[in-house]
């Protein structure tokens, strides 16, 4: 047998091993989270590709029980950072001290903050200044934090989860565009349905207490991550995500009307490497080697979502971002 059919079953086997965790962490998180289910397969699908998540929703929808509950399940270490206009950069990356050592010197000593983590709330990441939301930038693209000109670099596997409340804008700072850019997905969490919202009071007034066991460590994670990129895609495929992202942009002859009535500014490449990335991980959770193009258009509205910039004339006809999504796909 040679080494390319040696490595190709490995990958298969790989995918099917993906397959029943998968299974096993969806039923561990059923313990403790009710329903919710497309919102957890978009987090573990931006886990497996590497990106970072923005997640919307109003106060009391478990986003922060979301993300401990996956950490407690993935085995990752967790930490939340509560963001306050007061919070400073150095309270995300951490500061240095001067410090007297046993011998009777002095030095300064780099104290690691919240952000040596694998994976980090970002707790109404709205809430602080630009100077400090921007101190998650290096960190997310760069996986690294720079103090005093030298580099840490963070814990793998590392994920960012933001969140962001859609009701008061009082005393906040919207994210920049380039700021939005660096995260994968952009989830809107709702309420839950009149069945499971029963449960969920069942589970959390009575004495009801489940118990988590590990089901992926952070090397399988790291393995499922290479394994994503290794996925063969179709140049057709490819074709449909970067012709879809490019008519998103109103200067581009081939956008549609509708776009060029509604949007200012259109996605960038860094969208149609996230609709293939979705893509991937999405079909091999599904247990297929190769994605389709009903991969991409899943995974087209939390990658579009934040990406598009409506102008004056979308407000004004109560045009929705997702109106102009689903129309651009169904075209």
């Amino acid at each position: 047998m040679s080494n390319y059919q040696v490595k190709e079953t490995s990958d298969v086997t790989l995918v099917k091993e993906l397959n029943k965790k998968y299974e096993e962490l969806k039923n561990e998180i059923a313990k403790v989270i009710v329903g919710q289910h497309e919102i957890i397969e978009q987090i573990i699908i931006s886990i497996l590709a590497r990106g970072h998540c923005l997640l919307i929703g109003v106060p009391g929808l478990a986003k922060t029980l979301i993300v401990k509950t996956l950490s407690e399940v993935l085995d990752l270490k967790f930490s939340r950072i509560q963001f306050t206009p007061d919070l400073m950069p150095s309270d995300i990356t951490g500061t240095e001290i001067f410090e007297s050592s046993h011998d009777g010197g002095r030095a300064f000593k780099f104290i690691k903050g919240p952000i040596f983590a694998n994976l980090i709330l970002a707790d109404e990441i709205n809430r602080t200044p630009p100077k400090t939301q921007s101190a998650l930038l290096e960190a997310m693209q760069e996986h690294k934090v720079t103090a005093a000109g030298i580099p840490y670099l963070l814990d793998e596997p590392f994920f960012v989860l933001a969140t962001q409340n859609p009701i008061e804008q009082e005393g906040t700072y919207p994210l920049p565009e380039a700021q939005l850019d660096r995260f994968m997905f952009n989830l809107w969490l709702d309420y839950p349905k009149y069945d499971e919202e029963i449960e969920v009071i069942k589970k959390t007034t009575s004495m009801y207490s489940p118990k988590i066991d590990i089901k992926l460590s952070k090397d399988e994670i790291m393995k499922f991550q290479d394994l994503v990129r290794k996925v063969p895609v179709a140049d057709e495929v490819i074709e449909y995500a970067v012709t879809k992202v490019s008519m998103t942009r109103p200067a581009n002859g081939n956008a549609p009307k509708f776009i060029k009535d509604y949007i200012s500014w259109g996605a960038g490449p860094r969208a149609s490497q996230y609709l293939i990335l979705g893509a991937k991980t999405s079909c091999i959770l599904d247990g297929r080697f190769s994605p389709e193009i009903e991969d991409v258009k899943k995974v087209s509205q939390p990658v579009l979502r934040h990406r598009l910039i409506m102008n004056f004339n979308a407000e004004a006809d109560n045009i929705k971002v997702l109106d102009l999504i689903n129309r651009m796909f169904e075209a």
